[in-house]
Protein backbone atom coordinates (compact mmCIF):
# COMPACT_ATOMS: atom_id res chain seq x y z
CA UNK A 1 0.00 0.00 0.00
CA UNK A 2 1.64 3.52 -0.78
CA UNK A 3 2.05 5.63 2.03
CA UNK A 4 0.69 9.23 2.25
CA UNK A 5 3.45 11.50 3.93
CA UNK A 6 2.03 13.78 6.75
CA UNK A 7 3.60 17.53 6.60
CA UNK A 8 5.37 16.82 10.15
CA UNK A 9 6.59 13.10 8.19
CA UNK A 10 7.81 14.84 5.09
CA UNK A 11 9.58 17.42 7.21
CA UNK A 12 11.70 14.65 8.94
CA UNK A 13 11.98 13.11 5.50
CA UNK A 14 13.54 16.48 4.51
CA UNK A 15 16.08 16.39 7.78
CA UNK A 16 17.15 12.87 6.34
CA UNK A 17 17.74 14.00 2.60
CA UNK A 18 19.95 16.92 3.49
CA UNK A 19 22.15 14.34 5.70
CA UNK A 20 22.13 11.87 2.68
CA UNK A 21 23.17 14.93 0.43
CA UNK A 22 25.98 15.82 2.61
CA UNK A 23 27.44 12.14 2.67
CA UNK A 24 27.79 11.70 -0.56
CA UNK A 25 29.39 15.40 -1.08
CA UNK A 26 31.87 14.37 0.98
CA UNK A 27 32.62 10.67 -0.85
CA UNK A 28 32.39 11.78 -3.96
CA UNK A 29 35.77 14.10 -3.08
CA UNK A 30 37.46 11.25 -1.21
CA UNK A 31 36.60 9.10 -4.73
CA UNK A 32 40.21 9.46 -5.68
CA UNK A 33 43.18 7.06 -7.26
CA UNK A 34 44.50 5.00 -4.32
CA UNK A 35 41.71 4.77 -2.12
CA UNK A 36 40.08 1.66 -1.72
CA UNK A 37 36.35 0.89 -1.17
CA UNK A 38 36.80 -0.38 2.14
CA UNK A 39 37.83 3.49 2.94
CA UNK A 40 35.13 4.56 1.27
CA UNK A 41 32.59 2.68 2.74
CA UNK A 42 34.48 3.59 6.69
CA UNK A 43 34.17 7.18 5.70
CA UNK A 44 30.47 6.64 5.31
CA UNK A 45 29.63 4.99 8.40
CA UNK A 46 31.41 7.43 10.46
CA UNK A 47 29.91 10.43 8.54
CA UNK A 48 26.74 8.73 9.29
CA UNK A 49 27.17 8.25 12.77
CA UNK A 50 28.32 12.03 13.70
CA UNK A 51 25.17 13.12 12.11
CA UNK A 52 23.09 11.60 14.21
CA UNK A 53 22.19 9.02 12.05
CA UNK A 54 22.20 5.46 11.37
CA UNK A 55 23.11 3.74 8.17
CA UNK A 56 20.05 2.34 6.30
CA UNK A 57 21.96 -0.44 4.25
CA UNK A 58 24.24 -2.32 7.13
CA UNK A 59 22.51 -5.07 8.44
CA UNK A 60 19.42 -4.70 5.25
CA UNK A 61 18.81 -8.58 3.85
CA UNK A 62 22.13 -9.45 5.74
CA UNK A 63 24.05 -6.91 3.79
CA UNK A 64 26.89 -6.20 6.08
CA UNK A 65 28.46 -2.56 4.50
CA UNK A 66 26.85 1.31 4.53
CA UNK A 67 27.71 1.71 1.14
CA UNK A 68 27.08 -0.08 -2.34
CA UNK A 69 30.31 0.86 -4.42
CA UNK A 70 30.00 -0.02 -7.82
CA UNK A 71 32.79 0.30 -9.99
CA UNK A 72 33.10 0.14 -14.36
CA UNK A 73 31.17 -2.62 -15.12
CA UNK A 74 29.64 -3.21 -11.96
CA UNK A 75 25.73 -1.80 -11.62
CA UNK A 76 24.57 -1.71 -8.35
CA UNK A 77 25.30 -3.36 -4.85
CA UNK A 78 28.89 -3.41 -5.34
CA UNK A 79 30.39 -5.04 -2.05
CA UNK A 80 32.79 -2.47 -0.32
CA UNK A 81 36.41 -4.16 -0.28
CA UNK A 82 40.17 -3.30 -0.91
CA UNK A 83 39.94 -2.84 -4.19
CA UNK A 84 41.89 0.33 -4.91
CA UNK A 85 40.05 2.96 -7.25
CA UNK A 86 42.35 3.94 -10.57
CA UNK A 87 42.83 6.67 -12.83
CA UNK A 88 39.94 6.43 -15.26
CA UNK A 89 37.71 4.31 -13.20
CA UNK A 90 33.89 5.68 -13.02
CA UNK A 91 32.06 4.30 -9.75
CA UNK A 92 28.66 4.23 -8.40
CA UNK A 93 28.23 5.45 -4.86
CA UNK A 94 24.80 3.95 -3.24
CA UNK A 95 24.02 5.40 0.05
CA UNK A 96 21.24 5.39 2.77
CA UNK A 97 20.47 6.63 5.93
CA UNK A 98 17.77 6.42 8.64
CA UNK A 99 17.35 9.87 10.42
CA UNK A 100 14.57 10.13 13.37
CA UNK A 101 12.62 7.33 11.99
CA UNK A 102 12.50 8.14 8.36
CA UNK A 103 14.82 7.37 5.75
CA UNK A 104 17.25 9.12 2.27
CA UNK A 105 18.22 7.22 -0.41
CA UNK A 106 20.23 8.61 -3.01
CA UNK A 107 22.99 7.53 -5.38
CA UNK A 108 25.84 9.32 -8.30
CA UNK A 109 28.02 8.08 -10.21
CA UNK A 110 31.54 9.62 -10.37
CA UNK A 111 35.11 10.09 -12.55
CA UNK A 112 37.99 8.80 -10.63
CA UNK A 113 41.39 10.90 -11.60
CA UNK A 114 41.70 12.55 -14.79
CA UNK A 115 41.98 10.14 -17.69
CA UNK A 116 38.43 9.88 -18.09
CA UNK A 117 37.08 8.54 -21.28
CA UNK A 118 34.74 10.43 -23.40
CA UNK A 119 32.64 7.54 -23.58
CA UNK A 120 32.42 6.98 -19.35
CA UNK A 121 31.33 10.50 -19.27
CA UNK A 122 28.82 10.43 -22.20
CA UNK A 123 27.46 7.62 -20.39
CA UNK A 124 26.91 9.46 -16.92
CA UNK A 125 25.51 12.31 -18.03
CA UNK A 126 22.47 10.74 -20.09
CA UNK A 127 22.45 8.75 -16.89
CA UNK A 128 22.14 11.85 -14.83
CA UNK A 129 19.85 13.43 -17.57
CA UNK A 130 17.47 10.57 -17.12
CA UNK A 131 17.06 11.13 -13.93
CA UNK A 132 16.36 14.58 -13.83
CA UNK A 133 13.90 13.55 -16.93
CA UNK A 134 11.90 11.45 -14.58
CA UNK A 135 12.13 13.75 -11.91
CA UNK A 136 10.24 16.32 -13.97
CA UNK A 137 7.46 14.12 -14.51
CA UNK A 138 6.65 13.24 -11.19
CA UNK A 139 3.68 15.73 -10.42
CA UNK A 140 0.68 14.80 -9.33
CA UNK A 141 -1.72 13.16 -11.97
CA UNK A 142 1.23 12.11 -13.77
CA UNK A 143 1.77 7.83 -13.69
CA UNK A 144 4.74 5.14 -12.93
CA UNK A 145 4.52 4.88 -16.70
CA UNK A 146 5.19 9.04 -17.42
CA UNK A 147 8.07 8.61 -15.40
CA UNK A 148 9.63 5.51 -17.22
CA UNK A 149 8.64 7.03 -20.56
CA UNK A 150 10.91 10.01 -19.67
CA UNK A 151 14.27 8.16 -18.79
CA UNK A 152 13.50 6.11 -22.00
CA UNK A 153 13.48 9.15 -23.85
CA UNK A 154 16.60 10.63 -22.96
CA UNK A 155 18.69 7.16 -22.79
CA UNK A 156 17.26 5.10 -26.03
CA UNK A 157 18.55 7.67 -28.34
CA UNK A 158 22.09 6.63 -27.37
CA UNK A 159 21.44 3.24 -27.45
CA UNK A 160 21.95 2.47 -24.08
CA UNK A 161 20.49 -0.57 -21.96
CA UNK A 162 18.13 0.18 -19.73
CA UNK A 163 18.16 -2.19 -16.37
CA UNK A 164 15.39 -3.91 -16.07
CA UNK A 165 15.69 -6.00 -12.71
CA UNK A 166 16.16 -3.69 -10.60
CA UNK A 167 13.61 -0.39 -10.09
CA UNK A 168 12.73 2.71 -7.89
CA UNK A 169 10.76 2.29 -4.96
CA UNK A 170 8.37 4.33 -2.45
CA UNK A 171 10.49 5.50 0.59
CA UNK A 172 9.48 6.69 4.04
CA UNK A 173 9.60 4.84 7.34
CA UNK A 174 10.90 1.93 5.72
CA UNK A 175 13.96 2.03 3.03
CA UNK A 176 11.66 -0.16 0.30
CA UNK A 177 7.73 1.13 0.16
CA UNK A 178 5.22 0.73 -2.19
CA UNK A 179 5.40 1.36 -5.31
CA UNK A 180 7.89 -0.26 -7.69
CA UNK A 181 9.25 2.39 -10.17
CA UNK A 182 10.74 0.61 -13.32
CA UNK A 183 12.89 2.31 -15.36
CA UNK A 184 10.97 1.15 -18.79
CA UNK A 185 7.87 2.02 -20.00
CA UNK A 186 6.62 -1.40 -20.57
CA UNK A 187 7.62 -2.42 -16.67
CA UNK A 188 5.43 0.19 -15.71
CA UNK A 189 1.79 0.84 -14.60
CA UNK A 190 -0.22 3.39 -15.11
CA UNK A 191 -0.27 4.21 -10.93
CA UNK A 192 -1.17 8.07 -10.39
CA UNK A 193 1.10 9.84 -8.48
CA UNK A 194 -0.47 11.59 -5.57
CA UNK A 195 0.60 14.76 -3.42
CA UNK A 196 2.68 13.66 -0.06
CA UNK A 197 3.70 10.24 -2.01
CA UNK A 198 7.29 10.10 -1.16
CA UNK A 199 9.68 7.99 -3.97
CA UNK A 200 13.24 7.37 -4.80
CA UNK A 201 14.01 7.62 -8.78
CA UNK A 202 17.10 5.39 -9.80
CA UNK A 203 17.63 5.00 -13.23
CA UNK A 204 20.65 2.36 -13.84
CA UNK A 205 22.06 2.48 -17.53
CA UNK A 206 24.22 0.06 -19.31
CA UNK A 207 26.27 1.25 -22.29
CA UNK A 208 25.64 -2.17 -24.05
CA UNK A 209 23.07 -4.80 -23.05
CA UNK A 210 20.49 -4.10 -20.62
CA UNK A 211 21.06 -7.55 -19.42
CA UNK A 212 22.63 -8.21 -15.97
CA UNK A 213 24.20 -10.90 -13.62
CA UNK A 214 24.32 -11.08 -10.23
CA UNK A 215 28.02 -12.32 -9.01
CA UNK A 216 28.73 -15.41 -6.90
CA UNK A 217 28.40 -13.06 -3.62
CA UNK A 218 25.32 -12.69 -4.07
CA UNK A 219 24.97 -8.82 -4.01
CA UNK A 220 27.38 -7.16 -6.90
CA UNK A 221 25.55 -7.20 -10.22
CA UNK A 222 27.36 -6.36 -13.35
CA UNK A 223 26.50 -5.48 -16.70
CA UNK A 224 26.32 -9.41 -19.07
CA UNK A 225 28.61 -7.55 -21.43
CA UNK A 226 31.00 -6.15 -19.41
CA UNK A 227 30.36 -2.99 -20.54
CA UNK A 228 30.37 0.24 -18.61
CA UNK A 229 27.15 1.30 -16.21
CA UNK A 230 26.31 4.21 -14.30
CA UNK A 231 23.48 4.94 -11.38
CA UNK A 232 21.59 7.98 -10.30
CA UNK A 233 19.53 8.56 -7.77
CA UNK A 234 17.23 11.06 -5.72
CA UNK A 235 14.54 10.58 -3.12
CA UNK A 236 11.42 12.90 -3.45
CA UNK A 237 8.36 14.88 -2.88
CA UNK A 238 5.68 14.93 -4.71
CA UNK A 239 3.44 17.80 -4.09
CA UNK A 240 0.71 19.76 -5.79
CA UNK A 241 3.37 22.05 -7.98
CA UNK A 242 7.29 20.73 -9.07
CA UNK A 243 8.38 17.55 -7.11
CA UNK A 244 10.79 18.32 -4.14
CA UNK A 245 14.24 16.64 -4.07
CA UNK A 246 14.55 15.50 -0.49
CA UNK A 247 18.14 14.46 -1.26
CA UNK A 248 19.09 17.69 -3.23
CA UNK A 249 22.39 18.71 -2.69
CA UNK A 250 21.57 22.21 -3.13
CA UNK A 251 21.17 22.98 0.47
CA UNK A 252 23.95 20.95 1.83
CA UNK A 253 26.42 22.76 -0.24
CA UNK A 254 27.41 26.24 1.85
CA UNK A 255 27.31 23.97 5.72
CA UNK A 256 29.47 21.39 4.08
CA UNK A 257 32.76 23.01 2.26
CA UNK A 258 32.06 26.43 3.41
CA UNK A 259 36.32 26.76 2.86
CA UNK A 260 35.94 26.06 -0.39
CA UNK A 261 37.65 29.35 -1.98
CA UNK A 262 35.18 28.67 -5.32
CA UNK A 263 31.69 27.70 -4.27
CA UNK A 264 30.30 28.85 -7.47
CA UNK A 265 32.56 26.49 -8.87
CA UNK A 266 31.96 23.33 -7.00
CA UNK A 267 28.22 24.04 -7.39
CA UNK A 268 28.26 23.94 -11.22
CA UNK A 269 30.73 20.26 -11.42
CA UNK A 270 28.28 18.66 -8.55
CA UNK A 271 27.93 15.31 -9.67
CA UNK A 272 24.02 15.29 -7.54
CA UNK A 273 22.64 18.77 -9.58
CA UNK A 274 20.56 19.18 -12.56
CA UNK A 275 23.11 19.85 -15.17
CA UNK A 276 27.05 19.47 -16.64
CA UNK A 277 28.83 16.93 -14.21
CA UNK A 278 32.41 17.69 -14.49
CA UNK A 279 34.46 17.67 -17.60
CA UNK A 280 37.12 14.90 -15.55
CA UNK A 281 38.68 14.73 -11.89
CA UNK A 282 36.53 14.57 -8.53
CA UNK A 283 33.73 17.71 -8.10
CA UNK A 284 35.33 20.37 -9.89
Amino acid sequence: MVQIKSKREIDLMRQAGKLVAKVLMQLTEKAKPGVTLEELDRLAEELTLSYGAKPAFKGYIGYKHTLCTSVNEQVVHGIPSKRELKDGDIIGLDFGLVYNGFYGDSAVTVSVGENISDRAMKLMQVTKDSLYAAIDASRAGNTLKDIAKAIEATVTPHGYGIVREFVGHGIGMKLHEDPQIPNYEAGASGFKLKPGMTIAIEPMINEGTHQVKVLSDKWTAVTADSKLSAHYEHTLCITDGEPEILTSWDDAFQNTFQSLTSFSDWKKGAYGERGLNPSGGNGR
